[in-house]
């Protein structure tokens, strides 16, 4: 049974499973990423945190800043002439995984 390399982090509120030389898509990150790792799995040896793996890095370079898809709102009350619609395209930064070391 041969595993591959991945990890579990926590970024922004959200987990993520990720692998090395993997793209993931997060909610947009200003400023310097820092993922606190939640679960290392290298072959046959799995760590597990409690909360976090002590000493486990996930290494993540930002590649861009990109936009979604379009989402629409639509609010309608029947028998009154009440329609409202809003859109937006909610903006994500885009994540390569470089290294997970333990």
């Amino acid at each position: 049974m041969n595993m591959a390399k991945y990890a579990v982090i926590r970024l922004g509120g959200h987990q993520y499973k990720v692998s090395e030389k993997e793209e993931i898509l997060v909610d947009r990150i200003e400023d310097e990423v820092a993922p606190e790792v939640l679960l290392v799995v290298d072959s046959e040896k799995v760590s597990v945190g409690k909360p976090k793996v002590v000493g486990a890095k996930v290494a993540l370079k930002k590649i861009a800043d990109v936009k979604g898809e379009k989402i629409d709102v639509i609010k309608f009350r029947a028998k009154s002439r009440y329609r409202k619609h809003i859109g937006f395209r909610p903006q994500f930064s885009r994540l390569l995984v470089e290294k997970i070391s333990l």
